[in-house]
């Protein structure tokens, strides 16, 4: 999800023109190229208050880092911040608001760098850098430029503005204000802008959709997070407006800061699986190997084979080590091979990688990630002759589920090659078998297999890479 090659693309011209600030760490936790990279923008702050901004910025952080999942997933994490000074302190308010009345008020106008004003799109309360749908500033044109130069390896840019007058807006850059409860917008805003998730108070019939924590399913079998009904306060809560009129849309939980603000609520249960699971997509728990291509060099016996993982605090990755189509060991990040272990010709050791969290509630969920290292070891009675390595990251899909007909199988991944889906039944007879495409929708009809809990084992390479629990209606 880096972002500085696009925007290399789109704004050549822009960038030329984009001035550097200082950058600031705040915490580093590994490459960039291997982190999911934020960073934090100060707007309305004048030169001589950006001290003020960088104790702002450190305060989101830490109550950010309070919060599960961030707090048993922070080693993924960068978060850096960026020192833009204002002309002047504060944001616009032009007194234009359409939610309350506010002919008595006199426009205020502040002259700030990401033009970041109060009423956007008629509302009082939404801190945006746009006044409108027109974007007549061409702000976030300005934003990108701005990250191209100063920080490229970003994932996700937000932007605090000194005003103690409450306001946020999420969109592509969130955006909140610096008061009592900024740090908490600021959270709520980046679980809609990076991990898209819904408001679970009503947000209206125009922002009403199929999402993460948002449905109109109303069934405890079909609901998206029906793995959680009934755990940790989910259940299937029907939405209504702010004149409590009730509506045809439902959320999962009744205290969920995609909720509520001013409780000091959490993410719901729900809504950290989403996060966690949009963490998976965009980085690898796999940090280093060795050997790596790098570091083979006349080896010999006995060969180590290491994986440096980012552990989240939950100790939950799962690793399954294979040698040969075989298990080796599991759950342990480096083992050793003997001569004896081996076969002359090509020995083919495999670690499978996947996040066994108790946050997570995937076996019936739409989506996996997984994440393997394959080293191939050429062997023969004179030595090894070579030892290469592919690395794959697998993102699996099976879908509905429960189903009584159709289930279809998606599995995205740059290097998969031979993948196959086997359906098995709880006393391990194999049921279907199913070869499957790579980036394709894949389809198999199960109308006839009987009403029950069926496993969907999914293999690569002849190496199983997943296992998902199937329900036939």
């Amino acid at each position: 999800m880096k972002h500085f090659i696009l925007y290399i693309l789109l704004i050549a011209g822009t960038v030329l023109s984009a001035q550097t600030f200082p950058v600031e760490t705040i915490r580093n936790s590994g490459d960039n190229d291997k982190r999911i990279n934020l960073v934090i923008l100060s707007e309305g702050y004048r030169a001589s208050e950006l001290n003020q901004f960088m104790t702002d910025a450190d305060n989101f952080v830490n109550q950010m880092l309070l919060l599960s999942p961030f707090k048993e997933y922070q080693d993924y994490f960068n978060i850096y911040a960026i020192k833009i000074p204002s002309n002047e302190s504060g944001a616009d308010h032009p007194a234009t608001a359409t939610d309350v009345d506010e002919s008595g008020l006199t426009p205020d106008f502040r002259d700030t760098y990401f033009n970041a004003t109060y009423d956007s799109y008629g509302n009082h309360r939404r801190l945006f850098y746009e006044i409108d749908g027109n974007y007549a500033n061409n702000t976030e044109l300005k934003i990108n430029a701005l990250l191209a130069v100063n920080l490229p390896e970003y994932d996700q840019a937000i932007i605090i503005v000194n005003s103690t007058e409450y306001g946020g807006s999420g969109g592509e850059f969130p955006m909140a204000y610096n008061g009592h409860w900024g740090a908490a917008v600021t959270i709520h805003e980046l679980g809609h802008s990076m991990f898209d998730l819904f408001d679970e108070y009503y947000p209206g019939d125009d922002f009403a959709n199929e999402g993460i924590n948002m449905t109109q399913e109303t069934s405890p079998s079909q609901v998206r997070w029906k793995n959680w009904v009934a755990e940790n306060g989910i259940g299937i809560y029907q939405h209504a407006d702010f004149d409590g009129n009730l509506k045809d849309w439902y959320r999962p939980h009744e205290n969920c800061i995609m909720r509520t603000l001013f409780t000091n609520a959490p993410f719901c249960a729900v809504c950290q699986e989403g996060i966690i699971e949009k963490i998976h997509s965009l980085i690898s728990p796999i940090d280093a190997i060795l050997p790596d291509d790098n570091t083979v060099d006349n080896p010999t016996f006995p060969l180590d084979f290491q994986l440096t993982l980012l552990h989240p605090t939950t100790n939950s990755l799962n690793r399954e080590w294979t040698l040969n189509g075989s298990n080796f060991t599991n759950d342990v990040d480096a083992i050793s091979l003997v001569e004896t272990d081996l076969i002359e010709g090509n020995n083919t050791l495999t670690v499978v990688v996947h996040d066994d969290s108790p946050m997570l509630k995937v076996d019936n969920h739409n989506t996996t990630h997984v994440n393997t290292v394959t080293w191939t070891i050429n062997y023969s009675t004179l030595g090894i002759d070579d030892i290469t390595n592919t690395r794959n990251t697998y993102t699996i899909s099976l879908f509905p589920n429960p189903t009584n007909a159709i289930v279809n199988f998606k599995i995205e991944s740059e290097n998969a090659f031979n993948i196959k889906v086997s359906i098995v039944s709880l006393d391990g007879k194999n049921i279907k078998t199913l070869n499957i495409s790579d980036y394709e929708n894949n389809q198999l009809n199960i109308s006839d297999l009987n009403q029950g809990i069926y496993v969907t084992n999914f293999y690569a390479d002849n190496v199983l890479i997943a296992s998902k629990k199937l329900v036939k209606n």
